[in-house]
C-alpha cells in the first residue's frame, strides 16, 4: 500500500496538474426540472458526465478521481428516487467496468456497503478485483459514505487493533477509506451549492475548493479544464508565508 504525506504533518508534493480531484456531482435534479423532466432523467444524463470526466482526467494525467455518488444522508430522499439510484448504480457496474478495465483504470468503492443489496456488493467486489492492478487512473466512488462516518470507523478500528495506545493523526489516517491515496488537491462541486456536505472532511484539510453553477449533467472536459485552470492560479502555502513559498522555489535541487 502506498504511503502519502499528510498536509498537516508535512508539505505534500504539488504540480500544475492535480494528482487527486474529488467531485460532488450536484445538480442532476435541478437540471431535469429546468427541462420539465423527471429527476431520474438528470441522473441518467449525469452518468454521461461521469464517463466524460473520467476520460478527461485520464487524458490530463490526473491519477486519482473520487466521486461522491451517494451520501449516508441521501437515504432521506424519496424512496422511488433511492430505488432508481440503486438500479442505476447496478447497471453502471455491469456496463462500465469492462470499459474501465480496457483503459487501465482501477475502480473501487468506499463507504458502508452493508446497507446495499447483495447483488450490488457482489458486482462491486468483482469490479474491484478485475481492475485491481490497473494504474492509469484510480476511480473511487463514494457510496453510502459520510466524512464523519469515515473518521468514526477509523477511530473504532484503532481502538480495537491498538488498545491502550495513544491515537495520533498518523495512526488514525491508516484506517481512513482513502489511506492509500494522496489528499485531494482540488475539490469541485457542481450545481451552484457551496459546501462540502460531509464529504472527505478529514482529507480536504488543505484542498483547493472550486464551486461552479454548472449542473453535473452539463459538466465535461471544458468545465474540468476551467476548474484546473483556477487551481493553477492558487498559491498553495500549507501554512507558510508567500515569501517562504517563493524562497523554496529558488532552492536548487539536491542530487
Amino acid at each position: 500500500m502506498a504511503e502519502f504525506e499528510s498536509s498537516t504533518l508535512a508539505i505534500p508534493a504539488t504540480g500544475a496538474v492535480p494528482r487527486h480531484i474529488a467531485i460532488i456531482m450536484d445538480g442532476n435534479g435541478r437540471w431535469a426540472r429546468s427541462r420539465f423532466l423527471p429527476r431520474v432523467a438528470g441522473h441518467r444524463k449525469g452518468l454521461e458526465a461521469v464517463r466524460e470526466t473520467v476520460r478527461a482526467c485520464g487524458e490530463r494525467g490526473v491519477k486519482h478521481l473520487t466521486l461522491f455518488a451517494f451520501s449516508s444522508e441521501n437515504w432521506r430522499r424519496p424512496a422511488e428516487e433511492v430505488s432508481f439510484l440503486m438500479q442505476l448504480f447496478l447497471r453502471s457496474l455491469e456496463q462500465e467496468v469492462g470499459r474501465l478495465n480496457d483503459n487501465s483504470i482501477r475502480f473501487r468503492v468506499i463507504g458502508d456497503l452493508s446497507a446495499f443489496d447483495p447483488a450490488i456488493v457482489e458486482h462491486v467486489a468483482r469490479a474491484e478485483a478485475l481492475t485491481a492492478k490497473n494504474d492509469r487512473l484510480v476511480l473511487t466512488v463514494a457510496a453510502n459514505y459520510g466524512g464523519r462516518w469515515d473518521i468514526l470507523q477509523a477511530a473504532n478500528r484503532c481502538a480495537r487493533e491498538h488498545p491502550g495506545e495513544e491515537v495520533t493523526e498518523e495512526l488514525l489516517s491508516r484506517y481512513l477509506c482513502l489511506r492509500d491515496a494522496p489528499e485531494p488537491d482540488l475539490f469541485i462541486r457542481t450545481g451552484g451549492e457551496e459546501r462540502i456536505s460531509n464529504f472527505l472532511i478529514w482529507q480536504l484539510a488543505y484542498t483547493e475548493l472550486y464551486f461552479t453553477e454548472v449542473p453535473w449533467p452539463d459538466f465535461g472536459a471544458k468545465q474540468l479544464d476551467e476548474a484546473i485552470a483556477s487551481y493553477q492560479q492558487r498559491e498553495r502555502r500549507f501554512g507558510r508565508t508567500s515569501e517562504q513559498l517563493a524562497a523554496s522555489r529558488l532552492q536548487p535541487d539536491v542530487a
